[in-house]
């Protein structure tokens, strides 16, 4: 009679253990949750984006800009990028932080052409996010929060023409965004689609703003999830501006932890 009901044990048990870590596997999802506990997540992530645009500079002079993907990471100087989020129930805020100093050295031709001097370009700034969110769309398969909040900017240009001097330009503005953010699961796996996007434009010196981004993600466990996607920044400030015109664009690379 033991051995029969030893059998039985163990088979309960491990039918037990399958369906427990069944179940977990079906818990592990990429849509978060909205409820009245706390929720956090913390991105650090690497940005590569190609710049394009118009650097406006002191006494009425500009310099257009060009970087690469590959420009930027190998003209970095310095720089650090991270974004966090903070949610309660239905409500939440979150920050997004972008610095980074960029040199690149080039020439100007002069003379009708037939000889040129070096010029060097330093691009330093550093773009701030930040918002209060509202989850106005969650269930198995996406999740969508509404924004509103504000990005600002702080920018210096500067250009050094050999022997001829150098020409700076710092702004810093503070424009309000409104836009939406979320994720979209792929087939009710652990696989999903991460989109944002915003706009926005200020009475003081921006004419208009936006950013989006959208790309691929998997969510790894419950603590960790990592995505790569595509993200565009753009920049039209009015006249007095360094970014005029400038749209800034490339493959992002991020590492999510929640807790």
């Amino acid at each position: 009679m033991k051995k029969p009901l030893l059998l039985s044990l163990f088979v309960v048990c491990a039918s037990l253990s399958f369906a427990g870590f069944s179940m977990a596997a079906e818990e592990l999802t990429p849509i978060p949750k909205a409820s009245s506990e706390w929720r956090f997540e913390v991105t650090p992530y690497l940005w590569a984006p190609g710049i394009k645009g118009t650097l406006g500079l002191d006494s009425g002079l500009a310099k257009s800009a060009s970087y690469s993907s590959s420009d930027v990471l190998n003209n970095l100087k310095s720089g650090g990028m991270i974004s966090a989020e903070a949610h309660q129930g239905q409500w939440g805020v979150m920050g997004d932080v972008v610095s980074a100093t960029l040199q690149k050295s080039g020439a100007i031709p002069v003379q009708g052409g037939t000889a040129a001097v070096g010029d060097k370009v330093t691009l330093q700034q550093t773009i701030l996010t930040g918002a209060v969110t509202y989850t106005v769309a969650n269930t198995q398969d996406i999740y969508v929060d509404g924004l509103l909040g504000a990005r600002a900017i702080y920018a210096t240009a500067t250009l050094n023409v050999a022997g001829v001097g150098t020409a700076a330009k710092t702004t810093s503005t503070v424009d309000p965004v409104v836009g939406v953010k979320g994720r979209y699961r792929i087939t009710d796996s652990t696989w999903y689609v991460p989109f944002y996007g915003d706009i926005g434009s200020g009475s003081g010196g921006t004419n208009l703003t936006w950013q989006a981004m959208l790309g691929v993600g998997k969510t790894f466990s419950s603590l960790i999830d990592a995505s790569l996607t595509y993200r565009a920044l753009y920049y039209d400030m009015k006249d007095g501006g360094v970014l005029q015109k400038t749209t800034m664009q490339g493959p992002q690379l991020a590492v999510t932890f929640k807790f």
